[in-house]
């Protein structure tokens, strides 16, 4: 049982419940967040968790407030990084006006379809903010499912129809299991599904990126690829894993999830590099990515940095930037997790996490304004306000 973060005044409440079912987790967040008046409250549950049930119950606890979130493959909680816990956030509705819509069945999602539920969504949300001070900003969170394969044509459909208001937000895990993975929206859970929430604050905020990549020298073409499904074949006209192996310095057969958390790959986009990472080597020597990949695309490979610097520096210029946090709301991909880890610098990296409010979950992919990315941090920093409300 964990004791809330914050008071009722607060922004952002930030609550924690690790119980061993999910009616109990339920209870703890809701009891943690009963005080507050808020706007919504996002949730990110283990899959430790039945997410039907939990979804049910809390909703059937907090039923004059919005509730959305989704499965994680870990939680970035008060504490720092944990596991088998459901963390919460509630947004104080004296800061925060929102509003959000599902995007359902996926699989068959078309973008004029997604651009028409948007354009209703920005609609509505123009008639909820009219009495808004004109001075007041917005941004957007994306949950999404992340075994839909279909984040690329979600980001299109959404930033054609928002303009202006910038989006990040995680594609929904499942641990590590890769199996199934689940949406929350009006009290009920959605696999092949995503949640855009538009938010209005009255509050200093910042996106942010972080990785800890830089780029080498060394270029690779996808020469064979199923499009669709995320598998490239061939890669420089070899097999890919083969050639991905030679490229990186690892032998082929030592392959594994840990073994492309240290070694992604980098496509450039508008100047910028953005990592794509591989979750796993298919029995016919190709690989499978988590992010799209197209014929022709040139990858780079990548050069670590130390992911304690790297990370320290940007939520330290954030912090320079903005004045006081109130909170960094975090997606992280669960191969930045592994990579950590293998680097045997968990603990390090948890308690800057602790040290900073950074709080979300771990992901199976991060969104980032029109991007969708792997391997790296991705949020929006809350700053606090500069007086109580009245």
């Amino acid at each position: 049982m964990a004791e809330k973060h914050g008071s009722a005044a607060d922004s952002i409440v930030v609550a924690q419940a690790k119980t061993d079912g999910a009616r109990e987790a339920a209870d703890e967040i809701a009891r943690q967040l009963a005080s507050a008046k808020l706007a919504m409250v996002t949730v990110f549950v283990s899959p430790f968790y039945d997410p039907e049930i939990f979804i049910a119950e809390l909703s059937r606890r907090m039923p004059d407030t919005p509730i959305f979130g989704c499965t994680t493959a870990g939680e970035l909680s008060p504490g720092g990084w944990d596991e088998d816990s459901v963390v919460a956030m509630g947004f104080n509705a004296a800061d925060f006006v929102i509003a959000a819509r599902p995007l359902l069945d996926l699989a068959t999602f078309r973008v004029d379809r997604g651009r028409s539920i948007c354009t209703e969504l920005q609609q509505e949300f123009a008639q909820c903010t009219e009495q808004c001070d004109p001075a007041d900003e917005s941004f957007g969170l994306l949950f999404i499912d992340g075994m839909c394969q279909r984040e690329e044509t979600i980001m299109s459909a959404i930033y054609a129809s928002l303009g202006d208001i910038p989006i990040v937000g995680g594609s929904a895990g499942d641990g590590l299991r890769f199996e199934k993975s689940w949406v929350f929206h009006n009290g009920k859970a959605y696999t092949d599904a995503a949640v855009v929430i538009l938010i209005r604050t009255r509050l200093p905020f910042r996106l942010f990126k972080c990785d800890h990549f830089e780029p080498t020298a060394t270029k690779m073409v996808v020469t064979d690829a199923d499009i669709e499904r995320r598998i490239v074949k061939e890669i420089n006209a070899e097999p890919a894993a083969l050639e991905y192996s030679r490229a990186v310095g690892l032998s082929d057969s030592k392959l594994e999830l840990f073994s492309f958390a240290a070694h992604p790959l980098l496509v450039r986009v508008g100047g910028a590099y953005y990592a794509r990472s591989i979750q796993r080597t298919n029995a016919d020597g190709s690989l499978q990515f988590f992010c799209a990949i197209d014929e022709g695309m040139v990858l780079t490979v990548a050069r670590e940095r130390d992911p304690i610097d790297a990370t320290n520096e940007m939520l330290q210029e954030i912090t320079n930037d903005l004045g006081e946090i109130s909170v960094f709301i975090g997606f992280e991909c669960v191969l930045r997790r592994l990579d950590v880890e293998q680097h045997q610098l968990s603990r390090e990296m948890s308690e800057l996490y602790r040290r900073n409010n950074v709080i979300g979950f771990q992901t199976y992919g991060e969104q980032y304004r029109s991007m969708h990315v792997n391997q790296t941090l991705t949020g929006v920093a809350i700053g606090k306000r500069a007086i109580a409300p009245q």
